[in-house]
């Protein structure tokens, strides 16, 4: 194990270049987390007007429950995009580990092997994400309610 400073800044410097990576992914986390609120607050929303019992319109009550259910929906592609973005956190977050301490020798058997699967299923896991991130957005425009009735 060579522990000159050289050797280690080397080591530290391979280790967290997949860290901004993490970056992405938190970032990423907080844009969702964002989305996946709003789409909760609205549903709340909706569901209280509904349960006040104010709505005589059966037109505007029906589009109100669609609206409801399309954001319930909103909520679920957002909680998906979140799933598979933190699953992308801890592959990158093992790939990190793995380098660090390959490059440092602490684990000999450690093989190439690891530090690519992590490392790949770290970046399909966040293209996932942002494949159903993709996917919600255009939900959302397309679910706006661009037709909505107006009381008479």
């Amino acid at each position: 194990m060579d522990v000159s400073i050289d050797a280690i800044t080397n080591n530290i410097q391979l280790a967290l270049a997949p860290v901004f990576l993490l970056t992405a992914v938190a970032t990423l986390i907080n844009a969702i987390s964002a989305r996946l609120a709003r789409s909760v607050d609205r549903m709340r929303a909706i569901q209280h007007r509904i349960q006040e019992g104010g709505i005589q319109d059966q037109e505007m009550l029906a589009h109100m429950m669609k609206e409801a259910n399309e954001a319930k929906v909103r909520g679920r592609l957002c909680t998906a995009a979140i799933f598979f973005d933190v699953l992308s956190g801890v592959f990158i977050s093992l790939t990190v580990l793995e380098l660090f301490f390959f490059q440092a020798g602490a684990v000999r058997s450690l093989q190439a092997t690891y530090v690519i699967w992590t490392f790949v299923l770290g970046l399909m896991s966040f293209m996932t994400s942002l494949s159903i991130v993709l996917g919600e957005v255009v939900y959302a425009y397309r679910s706006a309610g661009w037709n909505t009735p107006f009381p008479k």
